[in-house]
């Protein structure tokens, strides 16, 4: 009986079978577990804008998983991932983000980073915006040494507006010029 060539082709065929079954239920399963890391690690993915009567802008940032408010946002019209930093001077840019944005590199000039020293580059943003909170020329350091996939959203950005911390949840305003 299992000389039969029949059976034997259907064997091979079902083997085959099984083992692409199982090749797509780990590639949707791994699919599955990236978006959650990936809301885990920025749960502010989708924002909405609150306006009220007298003009103020305010947007509301969860805490992520490791204690940090971490958003989406838009550098020149281009879509970004900011990490708010009230440490960071300017907004800090990864080089490789930075060749992306095709932003123009300035003077350079000495920065102190969590690792040390290093030599980063003036640039000025067009635009720079959260959800609807949004402000025109806006200072900026590019990061050679930088290799991260994350903005620093510094103060040249968060001076600007008024934030406030309560629990998890981090309120941007911007109130009218």
């Amino acid at each position: 009986m299992d000389n039969n060539p029949e059976i034997k082709e259907q064997k091979r065929i079902g083997t085959f079978m099984v083992v692409v079954m199982w090749i797509l239920f780990l590639v949707l399963l791994a699919v599955f577990f990236e978006g959650i890391v990936d809301r885990q690690t920025n749960p502010n993915q989708n924002l909405s804008t609150q306006y009220t009567e007298a003009g103020v802008r305010e947007v509301e940032l969860q805490r992520n998983r490791y204690g940090h408010y971490v958003t989406d946002g838009w550098i020149n019209g281009q879509s970004v991932v900011f990490m708010l930093d009230t440490g960071a001077t300017g907004v800090a840019i990864p080089e490789h983000i930075a060749e992306k944005l095709q932003l123009k590199r300035g003077a350079a000039i000495q920065v102190q980073t969590a690792n040390g020293a290093v030599i980063g580059y003036v640039s000025t943003l067009d635009s720079v915006a959260v959800d609807g909170i949004e402000l025109e020329n806006v200072k900026a350091i590019i990061n050679p040494s930088d290799d991260t996939d994350v903005i620093l959203l510094g103060m040249s950005f968060l001076k600007k507006i008024e934030f406030t911390q309560r629990g998890d949840v981090l309120i941007l305003r911007q109130y009218p010029q």
